[in-house]
This record gives structure tokens, C-alpha cells and sequence, in this order.
């Protein structure tokens, strides 16, 4: 069974100002889901899974289609509302937060049947971070409870911007994960890299850490303990209404019941996405710079 690859692009993009997901960065037209879809077609994903709110459906499927691609790739669409949540519970009247990353990505269960990767839809990560997580799902297809996450070096992922978040990820001298646990207002200050640990705590990150960029590579076994964990989150944070049921924790506790492995796949590449309207100048540059060294067209999806 050859790949799948899910975009989780439901996001509010709140920082942004808007719908970062389909803003138009490349020189034809294109978005940064577009380099990710290209670089998945070229490192062997047959299907894409666009994970999507049901708000802007009509005007996405019109452009992110098959047809788009060329007829290159299998597309489909999954949809993350906050009232997707398991019978019993209710939403309160205060929660107007996404129920987070997991909960997205819970969405395209019924519509992913083989080894898959999860990305960010507003995130670049190259064409080598495809090949790479192509290459483990496809050398363990056969197997349940292998796992594996793209490790970035933390100064290439920081934004001049401003703050954002970055997992910082512990590792084994197996480069197996230990512990990942989410960094927010993760940004470098006089050359010293800051954020903010989960209880809002100052904490100071070394420029060796790795960080996941949320970029994941998953059997489907992990949907059934998503749901089972769910459960869990739901029971203890219902009334939370900023809580989000993100990757990372989910990660985390197969870990702690040593249910999963989870390798870390050290990329040495320069990442780079859009968290705020100052960042666009900054993506356009880089992806003409990547156009004119000659990994990428000037129209992708030109025939």
C-alpha cells in the first residue's frame, strides 16, 4: 500500500488575519499546500486527505481538486467542526476554539486506509522531508505501533516575526522520542532562544534543540487510540474552552505506556511557513530561490 498524505488546513489562522491556507505565495498562483502535494506526488503518496471546515468547502474543492493536480494524486475532503465529538458530550456555549491538531486529524479516519503522513497546511518542509517519511512508511507499512516524526534544527525553523510555537522533541541515543511537549512565543531575543512551556513558564531552548514541525508518519492503528484518548480529554477539559487535543500529547501517552516507537527522522533542512501577513515577503523569496536553483517549476501544475 503506497502512502497518504493528510493537510490539516481547518485552522483559524488568527494571528494571520485570515485564511492562511490558500493564500497565494508562488509565482503561478500556487500555495504552500501546493509545494507539499507536488513534493508527496514526487516522493510517492498516490492519495491527499484535505482536512477543511465546512465554511469555505464550496470555495476549496473548486481549486484544490484532481484536477488541479494534474490527475497525479487521489484527493479527498474531511471536515473538522467543533461539534464533531462522541455522543455523551456536549460543546459549551463558550468554546469557539477548534478542538485542536488530533482532533483534525481524527476527521479523515474513514477516508485513510494505508500508512500515512500528517503535515501542516501553512508549513513548508521540502522535498527530502517527504522522501524521507515516504521511504519509513513504506519500509514499515506492515507493521502497527511504528511511528515517526521529522526532527528540524530549531534555528531553522525560528520567524523574525514574532513569537510561534515549536515541539521541542527528547530523544534516546537511538534517535527514538522520549517526550515532545509544546513551546509557545518560541522566538530568538539577543541571540537567545526563549518560549513558553506549557504552565506559561519562561524557558530558555539550546540552539541544538530538535522540534517537530508537525510533520508526522502514522499507521492507521493510531486512529483507534485517538478515540480512545479523546474520551479522556473531553472528561477532564470539556469545560477548558481554549484546551486543545493536540499530536504531541497523544504521542506522549503511547510512550509513557510504551504502546508505540516513534523515530525521529532528523531533517537538516531550512523550514519555513506563514504565522503572520509579515511573513509573505519573506515565503515568496524564498520560494523563487528555491524555483531558480532548479527544484521546482515556475508553474507547477503546468503540463
Amino acid at each position: 500500500m503506497l502512502p497518504t498524505l493528510v493537510i490539516l488546513a481547518a485552522g483559524m489562522g488568527s494571528r494571520f488575519g485570515g485564511n492562511k491556507q490558500i493564500e497565494r505565495l508562488g509565482p503561478s498562483g500556487e500555495t504552500i499546500m501546493d509545494y507539499s502535494v507536488f513534493d508527496a506526488i514526487r516522493a510517492g503518496f498516490t492519495k491527499v486527505v484535505f482536512v477543511i471546515k465546512e465554511s469555505f468547502k464550496e470555495d476549496f474543492i473548486v481549486t484544490f481538486n484532481t484536477k488541479r493536480y494534474n490527475h497525479n494524486i487521489q484527493v479527498e475532503y474531511a471536515f473538522q467542526e467543533i461539534d464533531n465529538i462522541p455522543a455523551g458530550y456536549s460543546v459549551p456555549l463558550n468554546r469557539t476554539k477548534p478542538w485542536g491538531t488530533n482532533h483534525a486529524l481524527m476527521m479523515a479516519d474513514s477516508l485513510v486506509k494505508a500508512p500515512f503522513a500528517v503535515i501542516n497546511a501553512d508549513d513548508f518542509y521540502g522535498r527530502t522531508s517527504f522522501e524521507t517519511v515516504a521511504d519509513f512508511l513504506k519500509s514499515n507499512q506492515y507493521k502497527s505501533y511504528e511511528y515517526c516524526v521529522i526532527g528540524f534544527d530549531i534555528l531553522n525553523t525560528l520567524v523574525e516575526s514574532g513569537g510561534t510555537s515549536r515541539a521541542e522533541c527528547i530523544t534516546d541515543h537511538d534517535n527514538n522520542l522520549v517526550f515532545i511537549e509544546e513551546r509557545t512565543e518560541v522566538q530568538s531575543i539577543n541571540g537567545i532562544i526563549k518560549g513558553l512551556d506549557m504552565n506559561k513558564n519562561a524557558v530558555e531552548m539550546n540552539e541544538n534543540t530538535i522540534v517537530s514541525m508537525n510533520f508526522w508518519g502514522f499507521t492507521p492503528d493510531y486512529f483507534q487510540y485517538s478515540k480512545q484518548h479523546f474520551n479522556t480529554f473531553l472528561d477532564n477539559n470539556i469545560d477548558n474552552p481554549v484546551a486543545e487535543f493536540m499530536i504531541p500529547s497523544v504521542v506522549n501517552e503511547l510512550i509513557k505506556k510504551m504502546t508505540v516507537n516513534v523515530k525521529v527522522l532528523n531533517s537538516h533542512a531550512e523550514w519555513f511557513g506563514v504565522t503572520y501577513q509579515n511573513d509573505k515577503a519573506f515565503v515568496q523569496e524564498k520560494l523563487m530561490h528555491l524555483i531558480k536553483k532548479g527544484e521546482y517549476p515556475i508553474d507547477l501544475w503546468s503540463k
